[in-house]
């Protein structure tokens, strides 16, 4: 390895312009962390926050955006078992995607599934590490129920409705227009919600309501998520693009026994997303080793183009995941 590559910091808060391309050391790996030479990483939404300066990254952690990525393991720290030099491997980064080599924990790694290409797997990570862990294991989705996902033309959204479809649930999606519905529906989703024409808490009462939903909108959608919900329905939140705050009945949380939880997946213990990898090493990768689960791709930028991928990400118009190539 060299001792020095390239990068795309964060100058200052603001917007897709404060991110330029710099030189940085190559990070070494330490006890139980691989370093990886990035060929691609997955472009996100906790990017464009930190980007904007209202997504610290925790302290431990590089200053350098980007959640995930795909490469070769050029070094391997003490401690490290089941992975070599020359692996190529995807892996679910603490933040330093944009460069041309990062430092990550070994056990958030994961192989490259069967048939897919370094470029798909950079996408896999964060949006897989995200869903599992809250549509799943904190949502507790089970086949038959009916799941309403919002945003369903996102990285996140695409995931969401493969893995629930997969796994027997009834799907039901929000999106912003007809191509964005007609790719939900493609995907697997049963109905596909254009909201700006239609209200989704019409549409799931008639069906009897949500048993579970999945939200990364916040502001006015949360009592409107309250409200279509079954009885005993659960509400996952994990993102506030409309805002933190918003009046809410706790009356109805109570009669009809709601559950409102939800996460964000950078400040966990290694240890806690660790127990995720091992959930979608056996649960998950054999969908994507057979090709019944896949990435739906979007967009690709240089790395030197980053502030053109926030910039198509922020306009909302994309399907799928962005990435970054790096090298």
């Amino acid at each position: 390895m060299t001792e020095m590559m390239r990068a795309v910091e964060i100058t200052e808060a603001g917007g897709p312009e404060v991110l330029q391309v710099c030189e940085r050391a190559v990070p070494d790996a330490k006890p139980g962390q691989v370093v990886l030479k990035l060929a691609y990483s997955g472009v996100n939404r906790p990017d464009a926050l930190q980007r904007a300066g209202l997504y610290a990254p925790p302290p431990t952690a590089s200053d350098l955006p980007g959640l995930e990525g795909a490469g070769e393991v050029v070094a391997v720290g003490a401690g490290v078992d089941g992975l070599e030099i020359g692996d190529q491997v995807c892996a679910l980064l603490p933040g330093g995607g944009y460069a041309e080599y990062v430092a990550t924990p070994a056990a958030h790694c994961l192989p490259v599934p069967k048939g897919l290409d370094l470029k798909q797997a950079a996408c896999l990570p964060e949006t897989f590490f995200t869903v599992w862990s809250n549509v799943f294991m904190r949502g507790g989705l089970q086949a038959g129920e009916r799941f309403l996902v919002h945003g369903g033309s996102s990285g996140i959204g695409t995931t969401a409705i493969q893995l629930a479809a997969t796994f027997g649930a009834r799907v039901f999606v929000t999106a912003g227009s007809d191509d964005k519905c007609e790719a939900c529906l493609a995907l697997g989703a049963e109905r596909a919600i254009n909201y700006r024409e239609e209200d989704f808490v019409d549409e799931l009462k008639a069906e009897g309501g949500a048993n579970l939903i999945l939200d990364m909108v916040g502001g006015p959608y949360l009592p409107r998520n309250v409200r279509a919900l079954a009885n005993d329905g659960r509400l996952v939140q994990i993102a506030f693009l409309q805002g933190p705050k918003v009046e809410l009945n706790f009356a109805q949380v109570m009669a009809r026994r709601l559950t409102i939880t939800g996460s964000t997946l950078r400040p966990q213990s290694d240890l806690a997303k660790a127990r995720i990898a091992d959930q979608l090493r056996e649960k998950v990768w054999p969908l994507l080793d057979a090709g019944t689960v896949k990435p739906v791709m979007d967009s690709e930028f240089p790395l030197e183009e980053a502030h053109m991928a926030h910039a198509r990400m922020e306009s909302s118009g994309h399907i799928g995941k962005i990435v970054l190539k790096i090298s």
